[in-house]
């Protein structure tokens, strides 16, 4: 099975033409036909099955048979992650964070941060093609990016937590974690959290967690995080 993507298709479209270069690329590369059947989502939960009627090298027309929403999970998990200093690592994690089915993800900026311009757009295709390619309905929201300050004033979920490498009392995410609650983590840049940033974040209401007792690169301590609170809802 192989999924497409379009934000244009809803529960009421019975017919739907696919972008120049998606239909290029469905035509001249997969090798698709009048008659073939497709599979698309929106993003949103919405599964759709259609059959092409119309086959070109740019234009690819396909009638929508069946629809259905695929239910999401109970909870949501936000990642709020700093931009590492080499751009591939965190599009990397941008595309395992979608595989393993996170919500949410917003780079924010940090004290120590060492890169602070993104690419939204290139980051958007990098999750929608690690979405198709793991066969998930749900395309994560991309927030732009944001100040360490300005997010902490108003980003509020029912469990709120925060990975930093200090010295200092912190639990381990299974300990903490309340299955259900939609959740918030914080994970910092290359060079950590600042002294003061954490600070805030425990005036905010942010719980300090572990993810091990080795130090980990931005991305992976993302992931790990991540995947920690997916398997502790399972």
């Amino acid at each position: 099975m192989q999924l497409f993507y379009s934000k244009d298709i809803s529960e009421t479209t019975t017919e739907f033409t696919f972008s120049r270069e998606e239909s290029r690329h469905i035509t001249k590369v997969l090798r698709k036909k009048e008659g073939d059947t497709l599979y698309i989502t929106n993003g949103d939960g919405l599964s759709c099955q259609g059959i092409i009627t119309f086959s070109s090298l740019n234009t690819c027309r396909i009638q929508i048979e069946n629809k259905k929403h695929i239910l999401g999970k109970s909870y949501n998990i936000h990642l709020v992650v700093a931009p590492t200093k080499m751009n591939d690592r965190y599009e990397w994690f941008l595309e395992k964070a979608t595989e393993i089915g996170v919500q949410e993800i917003t780079p924010v900026i940090c004290d120590h941060s060492e890169r602070k311009v993104i690419k939204l757009e290139r980051f958007e295709r990098i999750l929608q093609s690690a979405m198709k390619q793991s066969l998930q309905y749900y395309l994560p929201k991309l927030n732009p990016v944001i100040s360490f300050t300005n997010f902490i004033k108003y980003k509020k979920t029912d469990q709120l937590l925060i990975a930093h490498c200090e010295e200092a009392k912190k639990q381990a995410i299974k300990e903490v974690l309340i299955p259900g609650n939609d959740i918030t983590i914080l994970i910092g840049p290359e060079g950590d959290f600042s002294n003061k940033e954490i600070e805030i974040a425990l005036q905010s209401g942010y719980t300090p967690v572990t993810l091990g007792e080795t130090r980990l690169r931005t991305e992976t301590a993302a992931i790990i995080a991540a995947h920690s609170i997916v398997f502790l809802n399972s």
